[in-house]
């Protein structure tokens, strides 16, 4: 299920943001590295984004880490275009 970005926004962590969506995800879920995403096709497009170390998947937001070498203008352009194309919920 395609997912649209309305908002970005900041979190006290400089290595989070949190991406406020539409439509809202199916389920909560959280994932601190790629193998615990194995099976959700959502969580496994977001962890194949260079950089991206945990992931929570929450109702209308999707809340994302990055590693501290990685830069957010291009991730956050990775994320949403993997967002508008995802599969699952």
């Amino acid at each position: 299920m395609p997912f649209e970005v309305l908002k970005v926004e900041s979190t006290p962590n400089p290595r989070a943001r949190k991406l406020i969506v539409a439509p809202a995800p199916a389920s909560i879920r959280s994932y601190f590295k790629p193998a615990d995403a194995a099976g959700d096709p959502l969580g496994e497009a977001l962890f194949a984004i260079e950089g991206v170390t945990n992931v929570l998947i929450h109702t209308g937001f999707i809340s994302v880490c990055i590693a501290p070498e990685a830069k957010w203008p291009a991730t956050i352009n990775r994320l949403k275009e993997a967002l508008r194309t995802a599969p699952g919920s």
